[in-house]
């Protein structure tokens, strides 16, 4: 069985982190993800989809992600269901993320970031010798061909 989703969209508010009573960092937002097509208005539709990241990576997607930005998730979809204040059965579908990449630069960066836990955080990312390596890419577009030969093909 396969249980894997991936989206990208823009958060429609700031992340909300929480602890639980063991201290265990959790962050929920929304992400609004557009649709492929448009409505008969010509507009585009988007889906609101719940997503819940757990740990170290909701702790980072707390502190570096906002309203508006844009964001990758990674994870799972997961179903739950309670009994409301009112009495009746709620029923909730969320995303539970495994990882969260920063896909929008912070405060003009070059590099994104992401909430994965396990790799470097916004603070390392950008040193000055990180900036030094961005200005050096040998990739970069300088609006120039770039000359590689069929041997250089690994196809």
């Amino acid at each position: 069985m396969m249980n894997r989703v991936v989206l990208v969209g823009r958060l429609t508010a700031n992340p909300e982190l929480r602890y639980t009573p063991a201290g265990v960092a959790v962050t929920t937002f929304t992400l609004a993800v557009n649709r492929t097509f448009t409505n008969q208005q010509g507009e585009r539709e988007a889906d609101f989809i719940n997503i819940v990241v757990w740990r170290k990576p909701a702790e980072n997607a707390a502190n570096f992600l906002r309203k508006g930005n844009l964001a990758g998730v990674d994870g799972r979809v997961q179903t739950r269901n309670y009994e409301g204040q009112d009495g009746k059965r709620v029923y909730v579908t969320e995303v539970v993320a495994e990882s969260v990449q920063f896909l929008e630069p912070k405060n003009g960066a070059t590099s994104s970031n992401n909430a994965s836990g396990g790799n470097q955080s916004y603070s390392q990312r950008n040193t000055p010798q990180a900036t030094q390596n961005a200005s050096s890419d040998p990739f970069a577009n300088d609006g120039k061909p770039i000359d590689i030969s069929e041997e250089d093909l690994p196809f």
